[in-house]
């Protein structure tokens, strides 16, 4: 299973990054298809998936409420380190890469792990997950931001972020069309199979694409510690708070390749847009996607 489930998700990172070092691809290239992944087909893959099932029983209250709290307290130790060992300029970057993970790579290997029901039970899971995820981001990074930089400009950040995220309205569609309709005509459900077809192709070369290796060597220390917290804090925190709470089955599963995920390429963008160290994220995004192999290993064998 680990290897089935694993090996196409970092084979198609690894040729991601080896057709940017060939110069097959290019950073046009790479930012084009993110924009199509994050506006159009992952929308749509997770309209189907969530809009085309029928619900289930399994996650609860319990289980959102056991993967929040496992954020939150990671959240807290990752703020009381950068107290003592990160700089105000590093603190947003550090702090996000401790706790922030990467959508494409979770539902991938949801996908090929768990199916159609994995891949509804960590599409809801992420549209639960990614405003608290983005308030907790920015709302670090404005504490510790540039002066220079605005109140309002960060505020707007905040705000454009929650209201405008197409992953949350995607989820969102999925949900109430899975409530009123439960299933899609035909012509529809095959456009929709189509469209996200591209969805993770597309995505888990741009993630391979967008490693770069230079930076790590002087951010390797703070990079390292980063991926400690969110490899294996969260992993260790949230399995003790999931089985106290009860969490078992699918939703447990789903909950703990969630925590093992590496850390996502989105830190790089807001680092840059609030003024924090844009060479610590990208290292930290390295060192993290990295180390997920051996942290998902563990999660998919053990749980």
């Amino acid at each position: 299973m680990v290897l089935d489930s694993l090996l196409p998700v970092f084979a198609l990172i690894l040729l991601g990054f080896l057709l940017k070092r060939r110069r097959i691809t290019n950073d046009a290239f790479l930012a084009t298809s993110d924009r199509l992944v994050y506006y159009i087909f992952f929308p749509a893959l997770l309209f189907w998936k969530i809009g085309g099932a029928q619900p289930r029983d399994g996650a609860d209250a319990r289980f959102y409420l056991a993967v929040l709290l496992a954020l939150a307290v990671v959240y807290g130790l990752s703020l009381l380190y950068i107290r003592w060992r990160v700089g105000p300029y590093q603190a947003g970057s550090f702090s996000q890469a401790c706790y922030r993970f990467n959508t494409y790579i979770g539902m991938a290997i949801v996908i090929n792990a768990h199916g159609a029901d994995g891949a509804r039970t960590f599409g809801i899971l992420i549209g639960v997950l990614i405003p608290v995820i983005n308030v907790l981001a920015v709302s670090t990074l404005i504490w510790y931001a540039d002066p220079g930089v605005a109140m309002g400009r960060r505020l707007g950040v905040t705000l454009r972020a929650l209201v405008s995220n197409p992953l949350i309205l995607a989820c969102l569609a999925g949900l109430l069309y899975s409530r009123s309709l439960g299933a899609f005509p035909v012509f529809l459900d095959h456009l929709l199979g189509l469209a996200a077809s591209l969805t993770l192709p597309l995505a888990l070369l741009s993630i391979g694409g967008a490693l770069s290796l230079s930076h790590v060597r002087g951010h390797l220390p703070q990079a390292l510690a980063a991926a400690a917290f969110k490899l294996v804090l969260l992993p260790a925190v949230g399995y003790g708070l999931l089985r106290a709470f009860g969490v078992a089955g699918l939703p447990l599963q789903v909950a703990m390749i969630f925590f093992a995920l590496p850390t996502s390429t989105a830190i790089y963008v807001l680092s840059s847009q609030l003024k924090s160290d844009t060479l610590l994220a990208s290292a930290a995004v390295v060192v993290s996607t990295a180390g997920s192999l051996a942290s998902l290993s563990v999660v998919l064998l053990a749980v």
